[in-house]
């Protein structure tokens, strides 16, 4: 079914270029500019300028710009995915989590500050755990139709491409919160992603509704909730290889990396649903959201999902995008963290960048290449 869909949209996702607007996810997260009637006068182009280096209403929140990879240690990262991932990151503060899905093993980890940090609200990008619930409780199906404005419905795959709030905002109400934080704990949110990295943290889940806008919000922005790109990045792995949630594991040294075994956290179970949530996630590649990280000159076609929002915990601008590739042999695992103070900072453009670490990994031959590490039995560490 998804090969279908790719054949039929991917001409669509050719034409319709580089120019990203910005979702329906994304404009009702971005503040919005109160009207100034100063603009106008003599002075407007110098004052539009001076609130590009530093507009008020961003006061006090994380640059958009910043050195990300200086205080790294990247000594076992693999060296042709940290070029790509850094490179494509340029000048952006943020960071990028690389995973292998069949195994657990981190490839890299650029600004890891950020990644080991204690986390940052998950955005829209909580939408496919909020769709893996609904499928498998039965409160939706790939067809079900559901009202998202005055005259207008969407299916599931729609509502992900376009990052429809609406949609999944019904989905919550009708889950509960009970339910909602059953598959948000059983995907592995609130808790370690790692297997022993002394520096990570397990981010925070809700004990009760938030307060701002209940579980509606917690299924549409992920209020309430904070999560790691090491964590994303886990749930990626899970959702490209088939529902199983490894531990990640990063050697930091020789010894560490040859006696690496895969270690299984526990078995998601979500085979049966995945096919629907993948569909919506392809979509956002292809015509949605994610379309800056098509890349139309590879065979690995990347899924993928976007998020952008204002992190009031940590003040920033956020965006997201969580992605693998491909789908029928997925080698790579991404999650995508962008923060900042201007409108630049949001989803769409986190998927750029990891359009850009695809492309630069096809040229680098990378998805062609063997498995670079060996095979060997995975160990069950949990249930």
């Amino acid at each position: 079914m998804i090969q279908d869909l790719c054949k039929f949209l991917t001409a669509a996702a050719l034409i319709s270029g580089l120019s990203v607007p910005v979702s329906a996810a994304d404009a009702a997260a971005a503040p919005h500019p109160k009207s100034n009637a100063s603009s106008h006068s003599k002075s407007a182009s110098k004052t539009k300028s001076k609130r590009r280096l530093a507009p008020s209403r961003y006061n006090g929140y994380a640059p958009t710009y910043a050195d990300s990879v200086s205080a790294d240690d990247p000594k076992f990262d693999d060296p042709v995915v940290r070029e790509a991932a850094v490179t494509a990151l340029g000048r952006y503060n943020g960071s990028v989590v690389a995973v292998d899905p069949n195994t657990g093993r981190i490839l890299t980890v650029v600004n890891q500050k950020i990644a080991f940090s204690d986390g940052y609200i998950p955005c829209s990008t909580i939408k496919p755990t909020i769709a893996i619930a609904a499928l498998q409780e039965n409160v939706i199906t790939r067809d079900t139709m559901l009202k998202v404005g005055r005259r207008k419905y969407m299916n599931l795959t729609e509502a992900l491409a376009h990052s429809n709030n609406t949609f999944f905002e019904e989905l919550g109400r009708r889950m509960g919160f009970d339910t909602v934080s059953k598959y948000g704990r059983l995907l592995g949110l609130g808790e370690l992603a790692g297997y022993e990295l002394a520096d990570e943290h397990p981010g925070a889940f809700p004990m009760q509704p938030p307060a701002f806008g209940g579980v509606a919000r917690m299924s549409s922005f992920g209020e309430g909730i904070q999560i790691t790109p090491l964590q994303l990045a886990a749930l990626a792995a899970a959702f490209a290889n088939g529902g199983t949630l490894y531990y990640l594991q990063y050697p930091h040294s020789a010894e560490e990396a040859d006696a690496f075994q895969p270690r299984v956290k526990r078995d998601l179970n979500i085979a049966g649903v995945l096919p629907e949530v993948r569909e919506g996630m392809l979509a956002a590649v292809l015509y949605g959201t994610g379309r800056l990280s098509y890349d139309s000159g590879g065979d690995e076609t990347p899924l993928g999902k976007t998020g952008t929002c204002d992190d009031h915990t940590n003040p920033s601008r956020i965006g997201w995008f969580v992605t693998y590739a491909d789908e029928a042999h997925p080698k790579i695992a991404l999650a995508v963290l962008l923060r900042g103070n201007t409108r630049r900072v949001k989803g769409p453009t986190a998927a750029q960048v990891a359009g850009l670490i695809y492309r630069r990994l096809r040229e680098q031959n990378y998805f062609a290449d063997g498995p670079k590490i060996k095979s060997v039995q995975p160990i069950t560490s949990g249930n």
